[in-house]
């Protein structure tokens, strides 16, 4: 076969299940169809990631890759389409067909976005995704959290303590998180409530400055000045092109060692059911899936 695990996605779940496999003397490709880190290279400062006080996200992904390669991991850039077969996958490309023992899947998720003029143009200057993330960043400033679920209002509470002032917008007139989280952001003295409402657009120059919202009831638009923006609509994961057992929403279905429904295939990180989207969780499950796929390796002979 051309390897023995092939892996799927160069972010972190997907550098660290490499770096275990081939430190387990397995011939490992870490396939990746764009840039190499996946979310956290958009990122601009990593503050939450032990080891580094403060890190930008592209240099964090470049020092991974760097430490897989020097483990002997081969990186491509590669699209991949299917995987099929049994005892030897086939993992189908824009390049052609590879043969490998094992895959590992960890394309990750990608945050919903709203698809209105200026998101893509302040992604990164203005526009995010992760308070977690880059929450820090507007320490004192006021900033929007486009949601009213579980993750907006989360999220809204941990800029609270950062920001001078958050203001939540929602599209209906009552939010959808949890009882006990609504209650905390409604007693937070500098989370304020924009109901009813959407943003159609991200205005600004070098930065963003401004939303612009309209009123799904009164269609009454009129603009807000923030210094930043936080949108909690869901994620998508990327999982529509692999034919594993899914959830209702397209994450992958594994068990305790990440194992998917088809054997020789795993999956890691953002892709997979949980709970939280960290790079320190995807790294784990990044450890645990790499260990899998080598045991199941052992296992064929």
């Amino acid at each position: 076969m051309d390897y023995d695990v092939i892996v799927i996605g160069g972010g972190p779940a997907g550098i660290t299940s490499a770096i275990y496999t081939a430190r387990a003397g397995l011939k490992t490709l870490l396939a990746e169809k764009g840039l190499v880190g996946g979310q956290i290279a958009l990122t601009e400062n990593i503050e939450n990631y032990p080891g580094f006080e403060s890190i930008d996200g592209a240099e964090l992904a470049n020092k991974m890759l760097a430490q897989a390669k020097t483990q002997g991991v081969e990186h491509k850039l590669l699209d991949v389409k299917n995987i099929t077969g049994d005892k030897e996958k086939v993992v189908e490309t824009d390049e052609g067909n590879i043969t490998t023992k094992a895959v590992i899947i960890a394309v990750g998720s990608n945050p919903r976005k709203l698809g209105v003029t200026g998101e893509a143009d302040y992604e990164g200057k203005g526009v995010h995704y992760c308070a977690l993330c880059d929450g820090v960043m507007y320490k004192d400033k006021v900033v929007a959290v486009i949601g009213g679920g579980d993750a907006a209002i989360k999220e809204a509470l941990y800029l609270s303590n950062l920001a001078k002032k958050v203001i939540v917008i929602h599209r209906r007139n009552e939010l959808r998180a949890e009882k006990d989280h609504q209650e905390d952001a409604f007693s937070k003295k500098n989370i304020e409530f924009i109901w009813d409402s959407v943003v159609t657009e991200f205005i600004g120059e070098q930065f963003l400055s401004k939303l612009k919202i309209k009123n799904v009831k009164t269609e009454k638009e009129n603009e807000i000045e923030v210094n930043g923006s936080f949108t909690y609509v869901g994620h998508i994961p990327a999982t529509s092109w692999i034919n594993v057992d899914k959830n209702e929403r397209g994450y992958i279905k594994v068990n305790h060692e990440l194992e998917t429904s088809v054997p020789g295939i795993f999956a890691a990180g953002d892709c997979n059911e949980g709970d939280l989207a960290q790079i320190a969780t995807a790294v784990g499950d990044g450890a645990i899936a790499g260990t899998s796929a080598t045991k199941y390796i052992e296992s064929l002979k």
